[in-house]
């Protein structure tokens, strides 16, 4: 027989019988007209009429059947229709209402490894088990069953065979770093150099060889452009984009999970990532390298040489999943501030690339092009309603001199629309325009 079907985890319903006897003795007795035989409710299935039973066993008698009418409306609370239906009964979907019976189909149905299905088949019929002996409302079934559907949701959510159709196009490649990025012609002339090495190695070795390329990792203040330069290699491949926060990081296990025997225990942030891209090939960022904890610096950098190896990283282990997983196709960058708290084995793995930082003729050409247009939508303006007189952007962009990104300038733009949005809602003016005489008056704090 089945485990998942054993009827013995089904939970006891009184039968029909003994919930009608229930309710005619919960019922107040009506007069005796004599009839008790013939449908009188004042008998109980035609015995003795129950104003001629002893007090007592009336009082026992009313007692039971309130508790048989407590225990039928608890079990079918709590089962629900799957465990009071006949065994393997489906719904409307063709999906079994048997929970340990829907686990094996999870996993029937998912592209996992054979010997990890194996894995999950023992584990079901462990739980299968569980269940038969102990009841399926008992507290080691439930946190058992927990336990279970938590770890093969993760396991079948992964994508074992799926990947990304990579994109072999070096103009649209361009077009797109164009877009993102004004300026840093050298810098983007590396990165196409750099994207064109993994389309030739696509085009002549297969998917497969696309990661043997050298790791990115860009340097440079904040606001200098390395976060989106990432982002733009994953939209100029084709492929999906996950980002992977260093700041703060104080646990190797934020990477590489946590062991199952713990209640809290989940996939690391690796693993998870890939879960959520639903894709063996995207674009991993590691950002901020530099920002990990002092205490738990040196097993993290551990876990970064793991998976920046490529000849370590094909059968990465995550604690929690406990099974090697490919991480040979996804194409790895990484971000710094500075290198003086990464590791000298990282930084033996990573190709540094210096982001230069912003001069004001490209502050003023940011701000102008890209910045504005963007702000002003963001805030509701219309193109129309709100714009700044060339000559204004010198003296915008000079205060901010010191500022090697561009993060100080959106601040700025967007104060200068919010009040804007404040005059043109309130009746003041119907367009703005900013001009020599007063962008004091846009530009202050108060």
């Amino acid at each position: 027989m089945d485990p998942a079907q054993d009827s013995s985890s089904i939970p006891s319903v009184p039968t029909s019988d003994q919930v009608a006897n229930a309710a005619a003795i919960a019922q107040p007795p009506k007069p005796s007209t004599g009839g008790g035989e013939n449908g009188d409710n004042s008998t109980i299935n035609g015995d003795k009429p129950i104003e001629n039973l002893p007090s007592n066993q009336i009082l026992a008698q009313k007692e039971s059947a309130e508790a048989i009418s407590v225990q039928t409306t608890n079990a079918v609370a709590q089962a629900g229709p799957q465990q009071i239906i006949q065994p393997g009964a489906k719904d409307s979907k063709g999906e079994s209402y048997d929970q340990v019976r829907k686990l094996g189909d999870m996993v029937e149905k998912s592209a996992v490894p054979d010997e990890l299905r194996n894995i999950l088949n023992d584990r079901i019929a462990r739980l299968a088990l569980i269940r038969s002996g102990a009841g399926f409302m008992s507290s080691t079934y439930i946190m058992e069953y927990e336990s279970t559907q938590r770890y093969i949701n993760w396991v079948t959510g992964f994508p074992w065979k799926s990947k990304s159709k990579d994109t072999l196009d070096l103009k649209k490649a361009k077009q797109i770093l164009d877009r993102d990025h004004y300026g840093l012609e050298m810098l983007k002339s590396r990165m196409l150099e750099y994207i064109a090495s993994i389309m030739l190695n696509i085009q002549n070795n297969g998917p497969d060889y696309a990661a043997q390329s050298p790791i990115l990792c860009f340097v440079g203040l904040a606001g200098t452009g390395k976060t989106t330069f990432a982002m733009s290699i994953a939209e100029a491949l084709g492929r999906q984009f996950v980002r992977i926060p260093f700041g703060g990081m104080a646990d190797s296990r934020v990477l590489r999970g946590q062991s199952r025997f713990f209640p809290d225990a989940e996939p690391g942030q690796v693993y998870k990532g890939l879960v959520h891209a639903k894709t063996l090939n995207p674009v991993l960022l590691f950002d901020e390298l530099d920002r990990v904890t002092e205490t738990a610096r040196a097993d993290i950098m551990g876990v970064l040489i793991e998976l920046l190896d490529p000849g370590q990283n094909n059968a990465f282990a995550d604690h929690y999943i406990d099974y090697p997983v490919n991480l040979s196709n996804c194409l790895f960058v990484a971000t710094a501030n500075n290198t003086t708290a990464v590791s000298t084995a990282v930084l033996d793995r990573l190709e540094i690339i210096q982001m230069p930082s912003y001069n004001d003729e490209e502050k003023t050409a940011i701000g102008r092009d890209f910045v504005l247009p963007k702000t002003k939508k963001l805030i509701g303006l219309k193109p129309e309603q709100f714009a700044i007189d060339d000559p204004v952007w010198t003296d915008i962009i000079r205060p901010l001199g010191y500022d090697p990104g561009i993060r100080g300038l959106e601040r700025l733009i967007n104060m200068m629309c919010r009040k804007a949005a404040k005059m043109i809602v309130s009746g003041e003016a119907k367009n703005v325009r900013v001009t020599m005489d007063n962008y004091k008056i846009f530009t202050s704090e108060i």
